[in-house]
C-alpha cells in the first residue's frame, strides 16, 4: 500500500508567526507530532510519503502515486483539510481522516466525501481501521470510549520531517488534564485521568532526535504537562541527568495550569532540566469569571505572585486570555490588560471565548438554545466573534478585545514588556535556560531584528539600542531569548491589523443581541 500522509495548511493565526517565520528562514513553528505518531502505527511493508503543507507541498506526482490519502486536522485547519478531502475524490482516492477537528465534528468530513474516519486515539483505532482494508471495506469509522495506555504507544516517526524547516520540535510525555474547565475539550478528548509515557520512553524519543542532529528548542505538548505530577517528576528526575551527559542540547517549553507555581520541587526540576517557557491558561483575572467556567485552579493563589514565582524559578511565561464569559462584567478587556501590564506577559493570546464541540460549555449553552444556528460552527480562531449568544453586548466585548489586543502589541508597548520579562526571570551562577536558534538562523535573526527595529524603524530605534544594551549589560545570558521575542513581534505587529478587521468585518455582517435583550423565556433558563 502506498499511503500519503498530508497535513493541512494553518491559516494565517495568532500562532503561525509569518513574519517571524520570514525573517528567520523557517517555514513552520512546529512539526505535527500526531500523524507521524499515525505514520508508526501503520504497517512496516507500507510505503509511506510525508508532507506538512505548511512546510512543503505535495506535488501531483504524489497524488498519481498514491493508494491512499490520510489526513489529520485541527479545527483551525477546517479550510484546507476540506478541500484535501475534495481533491482526493475527484483523483479517485480512498481518504482517511483522523485528528482533533473530525473526532469533534465528524459529519464535516463525511459531508465533503472522506471514506473512513479513524476517530479518537489513534492507538486504539488504527489497528481497527487497518483491519477493516485487510477485509476489503471502502468506508466505515472507527471509534473507541477506551484511552489508550501510551506506554505502548510507538515513537513518531521523526524521520519524515523536514527539521531543519521548523522553529522547534516537538513531543509529547501525557494525555488528559485533571480539571474541569468548562470551555476546554482536552477532557473530552483524552479525559481527565493524566496518562503518561514511562522515562525511559520520552528519553529514547529525545535520544532519537538528537541522533538525528537536531539541536535546539523543544516543545513538550502536553496541554497540562504536570496532570500527574508524580510521573513528571520521575521523567525529570531522569531527564536531568540525560541532559547534562549530552551537554545540554536543548532547551524545553511546555503547557502547564497555574497551580506549578504551588509545587517548588517542580519548579526546581523543571529549571535543572532545561525548561526556559510555560504556556500558562490564565483566561482573566476576574475570579467570579474564573469560577462560573470551572477553572477553580487559577482562584485559590493570586495569579500575579504565580507568574512572579515562575519568572524567579527561571521561565519565561506565555499566556492565553478569553474575553466573553457568561456573566463577565464590563471593562473586563482593561482589566487584562492591567494583570499583563503588572506581569510583563510579553505574547499575551487574547481571544474571544467559542463553544467548541462536545465540551461542557457547548452542551449548556445547545441546552438553552444560545448557540448561533442552532450548531454553533466554531472555527478554532481566536479572532473570531463568540458562535453563542452572550451575557452582555457583543459589540462592548468585541470593542474591549479590539482595543485590548491593539494596544498590547503596540510595537513600543511590546518591545518594553519583551524586557521586563526577560530582566525579571532570575538566572542562576549567569547561567539560564533560553530558547535555541541553529546557527545560521540565528545568525540571519540577529541580522534581521536589527534590520527591522535598529535601523528601519526611526519610531523604535532609539527603544531597540537602549533595550539592547540594558540587556546585554543585565542579561546577557538571556539575550536569545530577547531577540528572539523582538523578532516575533514583527508578526504581532502585522497580525493586529489583520485582528481588527476580521473583527469589524463580522461585526457589520452578524450583529447579535446579548442574552438580556433575547426573549423572556431564553433570559429565564439562565
Amino acid at each position: 500500500m502506498k499511503a500519503l500522509l498530508l497535513y493541512p495548511k494553518f491559516p494565517q493565526s495568532f500562532w503561525s508567526y509569518d513574519r517571524f517565520m520570514a525573517i528567520a528562514g523557517l517555514k513552520a513553528v512546529l512539526p505535527p507530532l500526531g500523524i507521524i505518531t499515525v505514520a508508526a502505527l501503520l504497517p512496516t511493508d507500507w510505503e509511506i510519503r510525508f508532507c506538512d503543507r505548511n512546510v512543503n507541498p505535495e506535488t501531483e506526482a504524489d497524488w498519481a502515486w498514491c493508494d491512499i490519502v490520510i489526513l489529520s486536522a485541527m479545527l483551525v485547519q477546517k479550510p484546507d483539510f476540506q478541500g484535501l478531502i475534495q481533491k482526493a475524490k475527484r483523483l479517485g482516492k480512498p481518504v482517511a481522516v483522523g485528528g482533533p477537528y473530525p473526532t469533534s465534528v465528524p459529519q464535516d468530513a463525511l459531508e465533503v466525501g472522506a471514506d473512513f474516519l479513524v476517530l479518537d486515539e489513534g492507538e486504539m483505532t488504527v489497528p481497527l481501521f487497518l483491519e477493516a482494508l485487510e477485509r476489503g471495506e471502502t468506508q466505515g469509522t472507527f471509534r473507541s470510549i477506551d484511552k489508550p495506555d501510551v506506554t505502548h504507544s510507538p515513537m513518531p516517526r521523526y524521520d519524515l520531517l523536514k527539521r531543519d524547516q521548523y522553529f522547534m520540535m516537538a513531543m509529547q510525555f501525557s494525555r488528559g488534564c485533571p480539571f474541569n474547565c468548562e470551555f476546554c475539550d482536552i477532557i473530552s478528548l483524552y479525559g481527565r485521568k493524566p496518562r503518561t509515557k514511562a522515562p525511559h520512553q520520552a528519553l529514547a524519543e529525545l535520544q532519537a532526535l538528537y541522533d538525528l542532529g537536531w539541536r535546539g528548542s523543544l516543545f513538550i505538548v502536553d496541554d497540562n504537562f504536570i496532570g500527574n505530577q508524580r510521573n513528571v517528576k520521575l521523567f525529570l528526575r531522569e531527564l536531568i541527568p540525560w541532559m547534562q551527559a549530552h551537554n545540554y542540547p536543548f532547551t524545553f517549553m511546555t503547557e502547564a495550569s497555574v497551580n506549578l507555581a504551588e509545587d517548588d520541587e517542580m519548579l526546581q526540576l523543571m529549571r535543572d532540566a532545561g525548561f526556559y517557557a510555560v504556556f500558562l491558561g490564565i483566561e482573566t483575572p476576574d475570579q467570579d469569571s474564573l469560577a462560573t467556567t470551572r477553572k477553580v485552579q487559577n482562584t485559590r493563589n493570586p495569579l500575579v505572585e504565580a507568574c512572579a514565582k515562575i519568572n524567579a524559578a527561571g521561565m519565561l511565561i506565555y499566556a492565553g486570555f478569553i474575553l466573553g464569559f457568561d456573566g463577565e462584567r464590563a471593562g473586563a478587556g482593561d482589566r487584562i490588560q492591567a494583570f499583563i501590564e503588572e506581569t510583563s506577559i510579553p505574547q499575551p493570546m487574547l481571544g474571544l471565548l467559542q463553544a467548541l464541540p462536545n465540551t461542557a460549555l457547548w452542551e449548556r449553552l445547545k441546552k438553552e438554545e444560545r448557540l448561533m444556528d442552532g450548531t454553533g460552527h466554531p472555527t478554532g480562531d481566536q479572532n473570531t466573534l463568540m458562535n453563542f449568544v452572550p451575557t452582555r453586548p457583543v459589540s462592548d466585548i468585541a470593542r474591549e478585545y479590539v482595543e485590548g489586543f491593539w494596544t498590547l502589541y503596540e510595537p513600543s508597548n511590546y518591545l518594553r514588556r519583551s524586557m521586563e520579562q526577560c530582566l525579571k526571570i532570575r538566572t542562576v551562577q549567569g547561567r539560564g535556560q533560553t530558547m535555541q536558534f541553529p546557527l545560521g538562523q540565528g545568525l540571519r535573526l540577529v541580522a534581521q531584528v536589527i534590520w527591522h527595529q535598529g535601523l528601519r524603524r526611526p519610531e523604535l530605534r532609539s527603544q531597540f539600542w537602549r533595550q539592547l544594551w540594558t540587556m546585554a549589560r543585565r542579561k546577557p545570558q538571556l539575550m536569545n531569548m530577547y531577540l528572539g521575542l523582538c523578532a516575533a513581534g514583527e508578526h504581532f505587529w502585522e497580525y493586529r491589523a489583520l485582528a481588527r478587521e476580521r473583527i469589524t468585518q463580522q461585526l457589520q455582517a452578524e450583529p447579535v443581541a446579548p442574552l438580556a435583550e433575547r426573549p423572556r423565556e431564553l433570559q429565564e433558563q439562565r
